[in-house]
């Protein structure tokens, strides 16, 4: 009969059984949810509240979901980005002919949704003051306004309309949903393009409509208040804030899950200039949009 003899490793399990101890390696998680919040105060480029400029109008979206490109805790408002530590960074490729997120391998979340979570022993101990989310895309809700002729039916009132907003510096599109309706693209769309789908009806008739564009550089507002010391590439939907109540404090040894909020503010944050000055969003008046950007990010830990 072969003799066993006793190793380290079994000389402590055996010590681990004596004392009825649990040993084990922690599970505890960090994770990321979102949450859309029109009642957030609405922030500027620099984090400072602001107000509609005159000549233009704006409303408060209903989010059904979001997807990021790019998550990272920055230790001060001074950590270069890239200089924290990268939880996330999604899928990339080169198909459309340079870098460029790839909207197929998006992940998405809904409101109160957990977008993405990691364990939190990979997660260098220390103290992270500021929480940095590059958006990719959104999608949601707006309302707008008809006044038309449609078969020789004068169709007037305020409908809803679904839409898809990608905001990522740049991404590789094959297609996408707005709605109910695919649309193809098989190329790259620079930040700002965006696709609406909507339905007309009238007496015996229901009209789909669906239309596609592009705002002009810069128009989508991109919240960051440190951007004096740790400025955002041009074109990129970087959001950054400070964690609520305080600094993320990650000891390395933990054994409950750290939930961070990332409620997001919806307020007025689909904007147009207006040409009936109604505070209405008409299309079919010529009214463009020119901003629909989210308007701040408060970060908070539970």
């Amino acid at each position: 009969m072969k003799k066993l003899i006793p190793t380290v490793a079994s000389l402590g399990m055996l010590a681990c059984i004596a004392c009825n101890k649990e040993h084990s390696v922690s599970n505890a998680q960090l994770i990321i949810k979102f949450r859309f919040d029109s009642t957030q105060v609405r922030l500027n480029n620099v984090g400072q509240p602001s107000v509609i400029p005159s000549g233009r109008a704006a409303q408060h979206p209903i989010f059904s979901k979001m997807s990021a490109h790019y998550i990272e805790l920055a230790p001060t408002a001074f950590t270069p980005l890239g200089g924290g530590k990268v939880l996330y960074r999604a899928l990339e490729t080169g198909i459309g002919g340079s870098t460029a997120i790839d909207f197929q391998k998006a992940s998405f979340a809904r409101d109160n949704e957990v977008f993405f979570s990691m364990p939190l022993k990979d997660v260098k101990p220390g103290k992270y003051e500021w929480l940095r989310i590059s958006l990719a895309y959104q999608n949601a809700h707006v309302k707008f306004k008809v006044d038309t002729i449609i078969n020789g039916f004068p169709i007037q009132g305020e409908y809803t309309g679904t839409l898809a907003g990608f905001i990522g510096f740049n991404t590789y599109i094959t297609n996408f949903t707005i709605n109910r309706e695919s649309v193809t693209v098989n190329a790259n769309r620079k930040q700002g393009f965006w696709g609406f789908e909507t339905v007309i009806s009238g007496p015996g008739f229901s009209v789909p409509v669906v239309s596609t564009g592009q705002a002009p550089p810069g128009a989508t507002t991109v919240v960051n208040p440190i951007f004096s010391t740790s400025p955002i590439p041009p074109g990129s939907c970087v959001v950054t804030a400070a964690f609520v109540p305080g600094k993320l404090n990650i000891i390395g040894n933990e054994t409950k899950d750290i939930i961070i909020e990332a409620s997001f503010s919806t307020n007025k944050s689909f904007e147009w200039e207006e040409i009936v000055h109604d505070g209405k969003w008409e299309p079919g008046k010529g009214e463009k949009v020119v901003d629909m950007g989210i308007r701040g990010m408060v970060p908070k830990i539970k």
